[in-house]
């Protein structure tokens, strides 16, 4: 399997997903009348990141995954300018358009090309691109993706597993 295969269809379904939980997220808060931003700083627990810093995350790792596995610079955007329900759907939007548009080319030495990131403030960590992906990328947009489910899931809204598979099965559906 190419890195590409292993990432770019990955990063998509788990943008398609953020972008569902958004609409999940939208419906409930119509149905209950409350403000779906309500919704965007629930928790899990108190020092948990709230919902909407988890979709702003798994997006900032599909953006930068793709562009540095593509052996691009990935572009940078300020975080703090996605405050809203629509401001996360154009989030979602954006890093899809970046990540469908990293050049397949790219990957084709990807997984032993030397990734550079940071990891917080102090640490900068070098791994090779398939230790990167599969260490570093995919668990993180798991995670926060899941995360985000789960915040929504235990506030109310109603998700079932579908929800987070939605987009595949589609695809195996038709």
């Amino acid at each position: 399997m190419s890195m590409y295969a292993a990432s770019v269809p990955v990063f998509v379904h788990l943008l398609t997903t953020m972008s569902r939980l958004l609409d999940k997220a939208e419906e409930f808060a119509a149905a209950k009348k409350i403000d779906s931003d309500v919704l965007l700083n629930a928790r899990l627990a108190p020092d948990m990141l709230p919902f909407s810093a988890q979709i702003k995350i798994a997006a900032s790792f599909a953006k930068n995954g793709a562009c540095r596995l593509a052996g691009e610079t990935p572009p940078d955007y300020n975080l703090d300018d996605y405050k809203r329900l629509a401001d996360l759907r154009g989030l979602i939007t954006r890093t899809l358009d970046i990540v469908q548009s990293t050049p397949q080319a790219g990957f084709e030495s990807a997984a032993t090309r030397e990734v550079s990131f940071n990891m917080g403030p102090e640490i900068k960590m070098t791994l090779k691109g398939a230790d990167y992906l599969n260490r570093q990328v995919l668990p993180n947009m798991y995670f926060h993706v899941t995360a985000a489910y789960l915040i929504l899931r235990h506030n109310g809204v109603e998700l079932g597993k579908k929800d987070f598979m939605v987009d595949l099965l589609k695809e195996f559906m038709s």
